[in-house]
């Protein structure tokens, strides 16, 4: 039987995980705390297999909770956050609900707990915190220093700084670095713009924005296109409907 802390600041979101897990059969003692030092009193008197945590609470946030309780602890985040902080917390094998969330939600991050709980494996909360936090801090910011970057089982923070431009593919962005290789990010061009200063960074294509101060030389085309040669080498296109960028890529960087 796996016995259960709830950990939310809220009644009623309290009352609603106890009312999903009434009728799961594996499920033993449902502990309740409200607040942040009431979770580690908690825990440290009962041990429980599984915790429901919110992030946001008085005393200790649920981030500074997930560093300090051990690290074979099964969570299921229960937050407010964009999807985007969500995803990471599922990359990394943790649990997650979005509040408001539904049922099938709930009982999707209920059978991954199990599992984790099962396979007996833990996780680094002090990376996922900082993971965290960072995307907390970037909620904050007009635009992006940092892309979120999600591959195969692990999740790459990468500074804007090092972007030289980026070539949109449908859904995909290739996402070109000084230096390093690119990097394939799934994201559409447009949703990266709008995460972009565009005082760094110009779209100068329907499937590329460049850096403003890569750029070196442009060349005009018989077309009426330009091409845009950077400091790389690389070469790109600056197409005709975007000629009224040329001032800002031709202005002061």
């Amino acid at each position: 039987m796996l016995n259960v802390l709830v950990a939310d600041d809220e009644p009623l979101a309290r009352e609603t995980i106890k009312l999903l897990l009434k009728d799961q059969k594996d499920i033993g003692h449902v502990l309740e705390a409200q607040d942040g030092n009431q979770v580690l009193e908690v825990f440290k008197e009962t041990k429980p297999d599984l915790v429901f945590l919110d992030i946001q609470m008085p005393g200790k946030t649920g981030i500074e909770l997930a560093e300090q309780l051990p690290s074979e602890t099964v969570i299921i985040f229960a937050t407010a956050y964009d999807q985007y902080a969500i995803t990471a917390f599922e990359l990394n094998a943790i649990g997650y609900l979005l509040k408001p969330f539904d049922d099938d939600k709930f009982y999707a991050a209920l059978d991954k707990a199990r599992k984790q709980i099962a396979s007996k494996s833990s996780t680094d909360f002090k990376k996922v915190g900082q993971l965290i936090q960072h995307m907390v801090d970037e909620q904050d910011r007009p635009f992006k220093s940092r892309l979120v970057v999600k591959d195969p089982g692990r999740i790459r923070l990468v500074d804007v700084e090092q972007i030289n431009y980026i070539a949109g593919a449908g859904n995909y962005a290739e996402v070109h670095l000084f230096d390093v290789n690119p990097v394939l990010h799934r994201e559409t061009l447009t949703s990266l713009e709008k995460q972009l200063d565009p005082k760094v960074f110009v779209r100068i294509h329907r499937s590329t924005i460049v850096r403003r101060s890569s750029v070196s030389e442009l060349r005009p085309n018989e077309n009426g296109d330009y091409t845009v040669i950077l400091k790389s080498g690389e070469q790109l296109t600056l197409s005709r409907r975007n000629k009224a960028k040329i001032d800002e890529l031709i202005g002061d960087n």
